[in-house]
């Protein structure tokens, strides 16, 4: 979406702060022992008590609140009973509505002590998040996000998962355009002031694409190398960009 008045502003930041706070306590919450159901019913406490909705369940009939993925698996980790265990890599993704509005967030935090790949792995994408946020501007065409981000990935000597892109968000979870994480040239649109989006660079150690696992949901590296994602919803401005889902 783009915005169209102070209304608009107001509603994103709204539920933005919303799934910030909620993204924020779940991170502070998570420990080894608990499973991850756990953990999403944290999230779900928190987004209930706030009147928003989640947007998984509301637009997909997501069987969770948040999305919580472990190691390799890189998106749409199903909540449930698995336990997190001490050197897991464990990202999870807020997304949800509020008064018709939507915003999206996540984060990958290790339990340490992990092995340091791991740890080097979420400090770069983490980096190349704020890479991708730097050149987020009006006038500038939607690839140079994308190579920001991959330029810093490789940099770190990791890949960007090539099939998960950022997205249009606001009036749906996901909208156009979408926001390829590496240097695309036929991501060409002009960014706008206004434009709300998603940045989220999804990186692995050596996988550049996913595949589903048989429970139809959650999104894997084939090789079973470690994958992490970083993501804030954005608002496009002359400057630096407005972080909808910062706290």
């Amino acid at each position: 979406m783009s915005i169209d008045s102070e209304k608009d502003l107001i509603g994103l930041l709204r539920v933005g702060k919303v799934v910030g706070i909620t993204l924020k306590k779940m991170l502070e919450s998570v420990r080894p022992g608990m499973t991850t159901g756990e953990l999403d019913a944290i999230g779900a406490e928190l987004l209930k008590k706030e009147g928003a909705r989640s947007a998984p369940i509301i637009t997909y009939k997501f069987p969770g609140s948040t999305c919580i993925s472990l190691n390799d698996e890189a998106a749409h980790g199903i909540p449930g009973d698995r336990v997190i265990q001490v050197g897991d890599l464990v990202n999870i993704d807020v997304s949800a509505e509020l008064d018709g509005y939507f915003a999206d967030t996540g984060a990958t935090i290790p339990m340490t002590p992990v092995e340091p790949v791991k740890q080097q792995l979420a400090d770069c994408t983490r980096l190349a998040l704020e890479k991708g946020l730097a050149v987020a501007k009006a006038g500038n065409r939607i690839f140079e996000i994308g190579r920001a981000m991959e330029n810093e990935v490789r940099r770190c000597g990791f890949r960007i998962i090539r099939d998960l892109p950022g997205h249009g968000v606001g009036r749906k979870l996901h909208e156009p355009p979408s926001v390829p994480g590496f240097f695309n040239k036929r991501a060409n649109e002009v960014l706008r002031e206004g434009l709300v989006i998603t940045i989220e660079p999804f990186v692995s150690t050596r996988a550049s694409h996913i595949v589903t696992a048989p429970d139809g949901w959650t999104l894997k590296t084939p090789d079973g190398s470690p994958a992490a994602q970083y993501e804030h919803t954005v608002v496009i401005t002359k400057d630096r960009p407005i972080l909808v889902t910062a706290v």
